[in-house]
């Protein structure tokens, strides 16, 4: 009996010996990048979680750039990834989307955003959606309709805050920006998306966190915030087909996002599904108020911390301001698609700040097929993640890379689009749709901003990677008007 217990704990043992040699050592046909593959299943996932009160590339990228040079391979929560940070197989994984890679998240984050989530969309179909989006949110709109709203809640929001003894920033940047948001999508009144904005908020504390799915984790508050919404999305859908319905299927009585969904979703051979409709909106009003809102906040905070910069901003803008008072124009405050183009100091601005703010810790592809470079073999399957942190931080690129410098951005095209060194809205195919839109939000708060208001800390603003931005503490100001 001892001799066949002894012979089973032998065999466990080499069984769990043989999985652990395998888990670190995976097949490939050809030279792996270096790196470490952590421990079975769990791979190195604690590590990349590990918060770092630091605007530099956190420790877990830092050390194994050091270590194992710009590409690496790892494991994050079960899967095989490589992580780059070299600029040319970043611009190869963006360009290549379709023949070597496609788009992919690990199963965790798929399950946060949704399993019908554009991201996981492919070929044609992602196509579909991308263009259904810019149809809204494109230019001509953001010139003819958005541009107005954009100022309205700015303004009521800034005049709200400055008879406040103290306002928390990125909350109440968020507030704002999601209730435009919720208006535009859904056509909701700030009452009404109350619900809806509570339910996002508990999404995003646990958004990018270890996906542990137990009552009072991170994670587990994310999933159920992410079912509180989707129930208040669903309903919000039903009343509206119920409304389309009734006025006879053709209307579109509220102009807004949701009018498009439902057309889509009631055509007699519907491309779009409601699961898909579902988590296009939630998507949608995730990516628009949360990143926004984290890069507005950043943007204030740096702004204080340099004066010079904020009197060059505010000079910049009272150009503008004079230069409308010398022409008699008739708009009165109000910011004219013309003067938003011009703001070239400001988009220097935008762009600095989400070089810096790096919201966005990782993209992520997978390959489809073998990816041969540079004598590395990235296997079929495997994840890898761009990382647009270690690119934007990296002082070969950037000078003095955790310096606040807009200048260094004067007269180059990343201000408009994307490059190899520049990855703040993604690259390739899949650069954001909500981009402009972001960008034209931060104008125009920043406008009447530094034209109309003037502010001081009165304490939080301590920052946070992990690995995604976040303002722990908050940030606590005090707004009040110029004159």
């Amino acid at each position: 009996m001892i001799d066949y217990a002894a012979a089973a704990l032998t065999a466990v043992a080499l069984l769990l010996l043989y999985t652990v040699h395998r888990w670190r050592n995976p097949r490939c046909n050809g030279r792996l990048p270096p790196g470490s593959m952590g421990f079975p299943l769990v791979g190195e996932t604690f590590q990349f979680f590990s918060p770092d009160a630091s605007f530099d590339i956190p420790p877990f990228i830092r050390q194994r750039l050091a270590r194992y040079g710009p590409i690496f391979k790892t494991s994050l929560v079960g899967h095989p990834v490589v992580v780059s940070a070299d600029e040319e197989l970043n611009h190869m994984v963006f360009q290549q989307e379709g023949e070597l890679f496609q788009s992919w998240y690990p199963d965790s984050f798929v399950e946060i955003l949704g399993r019908d989530n554009v991201g996981e969309q492919q070929g044609t179909m992602f196509k579909y959606l991308k263009n259904m989006v810019l149809r809204f949110f494109g230019p001509e709109s953001l010139r003819e309709s958005i541009l107005r709203d954009v100022e309205h809640a700015v303004c009521s929001s800034l005049c709200t805050w400055s008879t406040l003894p103290a306002v928390e920033l990125k909350e109440a940047v968020s507030t704002m920006v999601f209730e435009l948001s919720a208006n535009k999508l859904l056509g909701l009144e700030p009452s009404r998306s109350k619900v809806l904005r509570k339910s996002f908020f508990d999404f995003v504390r646990g958004l990018i966190s270890f996906p542990l799915y137990l009552p009072g984790t991170a994670y587990y508050a994310c999933m159920q915030g992410r079912m509180s919404a989707m129930g208040v999305l669903r309903q919000v859908l039903e009343e509206r087909k119920r409304s389309a319905q009734a006025l006879g299927g053709g209307a579109r009585p509220h102009g807004d996002f949701l009018d498009y969904v439902v057309q889509e979703i009631t055509k007699e051979k519907p491309v779009l599904t409601e699961g898909m409709a579902l988590d296009l909106m939630f998507l949608l009003l995730f990516a628009s108020f949360h990143t926004t809102s984290l890069a507005l906040t950043l943007a204030v905070k740096l702004l204080s911390d340099h004066p010079r910069v904020l009197d060059e901003l505010t000079v910049e803008h009272e150009t503008i301001l004079n230069q409308r008072q010398a022409g008699n124009e008739s708009h009165g405050d109000t910011v004219t698609w013309k003067e938003y183009k011009s703001m070239t100091f400001t988009s220097q601005v935008i762009s600095e700040t989400v070089r810096l703010a790096n919201i966005a810790p990782g993209i992520f592809r997978k390959t489809l097929k073998d990816v041969q470079f540079r004598g590395y073999t990235i296997p079929a399957g495997w994840g890898v993640m761009v990382c647009p942190l270690a690119v934007h931080l990296n002082p070969e690129i950037y000078p003095d890379p955790l310096t606040f410098n807009p200048s260094r951005f004067k007269d180059k095209m990343e201000i408009n689009r994307g490059s190899r060194n520049f990855m703040a809205f993604g690259g390739g195919i899949r650069f954001c749709v909500g981009a402009d839109f972001s960008k034209l939000q931060m104008a125009i708060f920043l406008h009447f901003l530094a034209t109309k208001y003037r502010w001081i800390q009165l304490g939080g603003g301590k920052i946070v990677r992990t690995p995604g931005l976040e303002f722990p503490d908050g940030y606590h100001i005090q707004i009040r008007q110029k004159n």
